[in-house]
């Protein structure tokens, strides 16, 4: 049976489909021997031989589904081009895995991985508009009228933010603990979005995507998804 390349090589647990698809433009994918950069390339499982940086690919025998409590210091990549901690390496198991979306090097919280390039798919794609809960600290305290501007929309450099949800838990001297339900992922949106009302972020978590929430899991562990948790990611 035929399958996009793309589809294939996030079923071997390579990358994402569209971290896949960048690697295909790249010409660093070979069928058969012959260099493809097609995007539009169908491949056999049964009969194709299927090269990623001069190495084959063959699909996961066992699909993973992971949680990870990140902490502060590691960056969302398979490999990072300064030779920094990437999550990769507070993870011990055989399969190739990805992260699912990212958190930035000094935030911390809920990442999920796997290799699966699906379930990606489902987590990432912005038709779900999936809610993602964070617990941020911030500098100030933020005024009604900030939190009506936060609610609705904010230019963050370009680009205007989708309506958003913001409550202050705690307030402290001079900063305020706040729950952040945004379902956007631009890239340290959060952190643009306080600072556009001139708010810094001194710490930032997040607790939950969707109906998966990071409970009690320990900072740096990890464990692998339970079936009601899988079961609401496959529903999505």
């Amino acid at each position: 049976m035929e399958e996009r390349l793309q589809k294939y090589m996030a079923r071997c647990g390579v990358a994402s489909r569209r971290k896949c698809e960048e690697l295909i433009i790249e010409g660093k994918v070979r069928v058969n021997g012959k260099i493809i950069q097609e995007l539009g390339t169908k491949v056999n499982a049964e009969e194709d031989i299927v090269e990623v940086s001069e190495k084959v690919i063959k699909p996961e025998e066992r699909k993973v589904y992971i949680m990870l409590n990140k902490p502060e210091g590691y960056v969302t990549t398979v490999k990072d081009e300064k030779d920094r901690s990437t999550v990769l390496d507070l993870i011990e198991i055989k399969e190739r895995i990805y992260p699912i979306g990212r958190l930035d090097y000094d935030s911390s919280g809920l990442l999920i991985m796997t290799n699966d390039g699906e379930v990606y798919n489902k987590i990432i794609h912005p038709r779900v508009e999936v809610t993602k809960t964070y617990i941020a600290v911030v500098s100030g305290m933020f005024s009604p009228e900030e939190m009506k501007k936060f609610m609705n929309g904010i230019d963050i450099g370009g680009y205007v933010t989708a309506k958003a949800s913001i409550s202050i838990m705690e307030k402290y001297r001079s900063a305020c603990k706040v729950e952040i339900k945004i379902h956007e992922g631009k890239n340290r949106q959060i952190r643009k979005m306080c600072a556009a009302l001139k708010h810094e972020v001194i710490s930032l978590e997040r607790v939950g995507i969707g109906n998966i929430t990071l409970g009690n899991l320990p900072k740096g562990k990890w464990r692998e998804l339970n079936k009601e948790e899988l079961d609401y990611i496959f529903s999505l």
